[in-house]
């Protein structure tokens, strides 16, 4: 089940409002997509479909897949969203013979494969997708870097106003660590009618070497780590191919 930050309707619709309007992390993956010259994109874990809809508005044939059906409720009213597939689900609802050029998997949603079960399963099931010479690409926090010491909500708290629905304010707090997996709480209060609305999820922080190795145990080969270039350090961006 999707965490209710992605489920919750009233929270996906005012998502996009939360976090940066230029959205500077998903310019690496539009650049990659040019520069692999790649025509077909499946966007795994595509939320509200930003990158989605402007892939499709370079010409890509796109489908994005994400099991919050309200996420993509939202995704469907972004302008190109009427030229990308919508799928409600995980990459194994996806048909057997579809194929495709290139996989993107942003906003870390990679670190939600809590077991390595899952997160084998899911590179098999990506491998299986991708054509001969696809790439996958994603990327994952640097677990070095701690960054779940940051999720307090003295340092986290923001207020911002949504047009039509007024002010709202949300902040994180961190709820465990038991390493590899954090688990934190965000909270959001919409003050035109007082509704406290939470979530709480947990994420999967692992090694970069632990990463390579998972990518090789899946048949896929490791082509690039590079920085993530607006978080420098903090994030590693992985980009893996198909040999057969």
């Amino acid at each position: 089940m999707p965490d209710k930050i992605f489920a919750d309707q009233r929270l996906a619709d005012v998502y996009d409002y939360f976090d940066s309007s230029e959205r500077p992390d998903l310019d690496p993956y539009l650049k990659l997509a040019e520069d692999f010259n790649v025509q077909t994109v499946i966007d795994l874990g595509c939320g509200t479909g930003n990158l989605a809809c402007k892939l499709a508005a370079r010409g890509k044939e796109v489908i994005g897949v994400d099991p919050a059906a309200a996420s993509l409720h939202a995704a469907k009213r972004k302008t190109y969203a009427d030229m990308v597939k919508w799928v409600n689900g995980t990459i194994a609802e996806l048909p057997d013979d579809v194929k495709t050029d290139l996989i993107t998997v942003t906003g870390n949603a990679a670190q939600v494969f809590l077991t390595d079960e899952e997160w084998l399963s899911t590179l098999r099931k990506c491998r299986s997708h991708l054509v001969r010479g696809g790439r996958l690409v994603f990327e994952v926090r640097n677990p070095e870097k701690e960054a779940w010491k940051s999720w307090q909500r003295e340092s986290s708290s923001d207020v911002i106003d949504v047009p039509e629905k007024g002010k709202i304010e949300t902040w994180s707090e961190l709820l465990d660590v038991q390493y590899p997996l954090v688990s934190f709480r965000n909270t959001f209060v919409f003050h035109s009618d007082g509704t406290v609305i939470t979530s709480e999820s947990t994420l999967r922080f692992r090694s970069k070497t632990e990463v390579i190795d998972s990518l090789s145990e899946a048949h896929l080969i490791v082509e690039d780590v590079r920085d993530a270039p607006d978080r420098p350090g903090l994030e590693f961006v992985f980009i893996a191919r198909n040999p057969d």
